[in-house]
């Protein structure tokens, strides 16, 4: 009896989620029968081998495959190359952790098909869905996000940051062009990509306590979406990268004109305060900008100190440019705030595309 033809693709990304990969397969195995289904798991080269276990378990079961990225990092992203590398009609997405709840699968699949809808999202806000054992924190955290994802989505989904859900394939094609792949929230990407009023459904679900591994939420994951949230207020005139650069930035200037008055006050000489000053400043933007901005090309080790190192030139290459530009306008008749800002417009994007073209390139792995 030959098997029924391919109908489902379940996408998974992965990040050292070994121990999860067999129990999960066994799981989907259980619920999906009946089903023709294939499992495509799309691994960040994790460096608990997650990718070479998937491969193992290929070798004798067919409906399993995986994408193992080199160089490259980021959940939404993952599911977006795992999702065009199916040609399943309808695709699921889902986390590695044992968190969803795999048996509300077939109830997705059918709510698509039979309303004929652009998705189905498995959601713990509405019905009789459930955080489980988030703490208060953690579903205050969630509910912001909520309210802030009304800024660039018109669907009003009860649970915009679910990470489950099921899409139709046209549904993706129709988006996914305009999609940003920026941060861990793949579903709110894909609705505030559409031109068009979304045709979508619910089902609750409770959210599982999780087995193995840690959790990916923190305070970097909330700068992520924050990025994306700006990527799609504003990111077809400018980048969220830069305005997240820009911002760090100026808390780097607020860095600056503290030191240079704690030196100051302490005697040293206004010439050796600068300097001084200006090293601590470009030193803290430096470090904000690999934890934040540059978060999918982090430097660590010896990276980190030639990073910083040429972080330094090119940021006073910046101020070199910003002083000239500056001075050159105020000399043509410009206000000096006009011929300020401006200057310090060209040294801020001096700096932006220099440090991401030299600090923060994507190298090859050796």
């Amino acid at each position: 009896m030959s098997p029924p033809p391919l109908e489902l693709a379940v996408v998974i990304p992965t990040f050292n989620e070994r121990e999860n990969v067999a129990p999960l397969l066994e799981l989907l195995g259980k619920t999906l029968t009946g089903v023709g289904y294939e499992v495509v798991f799309v691994d960040d080269d994790s460096p608990d081998e997650t990718a070479a276990a998937i491969r193992a378990i290929a070798l004798s079961n067919p409906r399993v495959r995986v994408l193992q990225r080199v160089g490259r990092r980021g959940l939404s992203s993952a599911c977006l190359e795992g999702m065009m590398a199916t040609p399943a009609p309808y695709i699921a997405v889902m986390d590695a952790d044992l968190q969803h709840d795999e048996h509300i699968l077939p109830v997705m699949l059918d709510k698509l098909k039979a309303g004929n809808l652009d998705l189905v999202v498995a959601t713990r806000n509405s019905g009789e869905g459930s955080m489980g054992e988030f703490s208060e924190n953690r579903i205050r955290l969630s509910q912001l996000g909520r309210r802030l994802s009304h800024f660039v989505s018109k669907t009003d989904l009860s649970d915009p940051m679910s990470g489950f859900f099921v899409v139709n394939r046209r549904f993706l094609e129709e988006v996914v062009h305009a999609s940003s792949g920026v941060g861990f929230k793949i579903l709110l990407d894909l609705v505030s990509s559409a031109k068009r009023p979304v045709r979508f459904s619910e089902v609750p679900y409770t959210f599982r306590q999780r087995v193995h591994g840690a959790s990916k939420l923190d305070v970097l994951v909330g700068i992520e979406y924050l990025q994306l949230l700006l990527d799609k207020a504003v990111g077809n005139w400018i980048s969220p990268r830069f305005l997240l650069f820009s911002m760090v930035g100026s808390f780097g200037y607020v860095v600056f004109l503290f030191s240079l008055s704690l030196l100051l006050s302490g005697g040293v000489s206004f010439l050796t305060a600068q300097v001084v000053a200006s090293v601590v400043a470009m030193t803290v933007n430096f470090f904000l900008n690999n934890l934040l901005t540059y978060r999918d090309r982090r430097l660590r080790g010896a990276a980190l100190i030639r990073g910083l190192a040429t972080f330094y030139a090119a940021c006073a290459a910046g101020v070199l440019a910003n002083v000239r530009a500056a001075q050159f306008l105020r000399d043509v008749g410009f206000q000096w705030y006009l011929a300020g800002g401006i200057g310090l417009l060209i040294g801020s994007v001096w700096n932006y595309g220099v440090t991401s073209v030299i600090t923060w390139r994507r190298l090859r792995q050796r």
